[in-house]
């Protein structure tokens, strides 16, 4: 029996038809107050994970109210008429549950996870914030200063955060792209509650958001449940659309920042098309290939082989509203220059746009982009944020059902045309952290 067991695979692999990249079925609804509703079953636990979106993040900020979507976020914790301070957070721990929020460029999520007996509590406690929010100006002052040491904390504190923040703004001179979502510290020092206010009853409606529900339910049933709670809420005014321009960039800039720090750094960001553009998939597989892991190019170049880099790295999201930045990193090994890393990595980069990629490199950034994206199924949670951000960002759900095949579409050729294409000297902006001394050091 065993010396035909490769002819039985073979067999089978021609006549059964491939496993379908995207099995999850969910369904869709829209609520007469415009309301948008996703529902998902999944019955491998008993719990329910539950999440509101709603389309506002700093994309939708000016310039002098930055920072306002996060600052709202807290505040959303801060009580109704129903329910006080802090008690939105006592209830669901004390049902067992955990809850949290985070805030975006394109979007701000809140989201429970909870055993499908008590998945009504969800509903009640989302459905009052988004129509009750008390906004108290002494709580407003207190949230404000918390979210002022959490910028000094993760952004002004720590100089390769600073040094990303300051190269967004020149990379993006009108996008509000070029702004970070926890705000300019000025712009907070300004905010009042009524911007809060007037932000809240502006972006937060019904008609302005999408909740997903993954988990042990029966459709139907949560479906009625969401209309009890969620449907009474009127339908308001559409938000207004943000300006999504931005200029076509024509020429390298730069940006030099020095701040106390252990090594020098180097932040490369090359302007690229968003899920809109075909060549997002292909982009994605080039990101893998030079700077995902250890075993990406610009890490065994640079990190191993050379040794000029004592870290890289880098990063493209074609997941978003508008189109964003395609960036790659590297921290300098003690002892070598911001020079001749610099040149590394643009020495990583053009070998791409020359030289394909070999079918086995191709095929190992496919599965694990795959892989990534499968095993994210098992998690109710990413099921549900996968489905929400793509609703959100104007993808679609649907959007995710031919994810993956598109993914294993993409050719070597394909990976030089795109590197060609946007990995270009006059798209390019780059970042350089140089240190300083450390303050109170001395030379031994």
């Amino acid at each position: 029996m065993k010396r035909f067991f490769p002819q039985l695979l073979l067999i089978l692999a021609i006549v059964l038809p491939p496993l379908p990249s995207w099995a999850i079925k969910s369904e869709t609804h829209t609520l007469s107050n415009g309301l948008k509703v996703i529902l998902v079953e999944e019955h491998k636990a008993p719990v329910v994970t539950f999440q509101v979106w709603y389309k506002v993040g700093s994309r939708n900020e000016v310039q002098g109210w930055t920072g306002l979507s996060h600052l709202l976020e807290h505040m959303m914790f801060k009580g109704t008429p129903k329910y006080g301070k802090g008690e939105f957070s006592r209830i669901v721990a004390k049902n067992g549950g955990n809850e949290n929020a985070f805030t975006g460029r394109d979007y701000t999520t809140y989201f429970q996870s909870l055993s499908r007996d008590r998945f009504n509590l969800s509903l009640e406690l989302e459905a009052d914030r988004m129509a009750n929010l008390l906004m108290d100006p002494q709580e407003f002052d207190l949230e404000r200063e918390v979210v002022k040491e959490e910028r000094r904390l993760r952004t002004e504190d720590d100089p390769k955060s600073y040094l990303i923040e300051q190269m967004y703004a020149v990379a993006f001179l009108t996008h509000s792209y070029r702004s970070p979502v926890i705000g300019w510290m000025e712009d907070l020092n300004q905010l009042t509650p009524e911007d809060a206010l007037r932000y809240y009853k502006t972006y937060y409606r019904p008609n302005n958001a999408t909740v997903v529900a993954v988990g042990d339910i029966d459709p139907k049933s949560i479906l009625s449940m969401i209309r009890e709670y969620f449907e009474k809420i009127p339908k308001g005014p559409d938000p207004p659309t943000p300006i999504s321009y931005e200029p076509v960039q024509k020429g390298e800039r730069r940006i030099i920042i020095k701040r106390e720090a252990q090594l020098p750094f180097v932040f490369l960001g090359y302007h690229a098309p968003n899920y809109k553009d075909p060549d997002a998939y292909t982009l994605k597989v080039l990101a893998v290939i030079l700077s995902s892991g250890k075993s990406s190019r610009l890490y065994q170049s640079l990190v191993y082989d050379k040794k000029i880099a004592l870290d890289t790295g880098g990063e493209y999201e074609a997941m978003t509203a508008d189109p964003d930045l395609f960036y790659f990193y590297g921290m300098t090994q003690p002892g070598q220059t911001l020079e001749a890393l610099e040149k590394g990595l643009y020495e990583v980069i053009e070998r791409l746009k020359t030289q394909p990629v070999s079918d086995r490199e191709l095929q190992k950034a496919k599965n694990q982009i795959e892989a990534d994206f499968i095993f994210g199924q098992d998690s109710n949670f990413y099921q549900a944020m996968q489905i929400g951000t793509a609703e959100t960002i104007g993808a679609g759900a649907h959007y995710l059902e031919s994810y993956v095949d598109n993914i294993r579409k993409v050719t070597p050729q394909d990976v030089m045309r795109v590197a060609q294409k946007y990995l270009q000297e006059d798209n390019r902006t780059v970042g350089i952290l140089v240190p300083l001394k450390q303050q109170g050091s001395s030379k031994n």
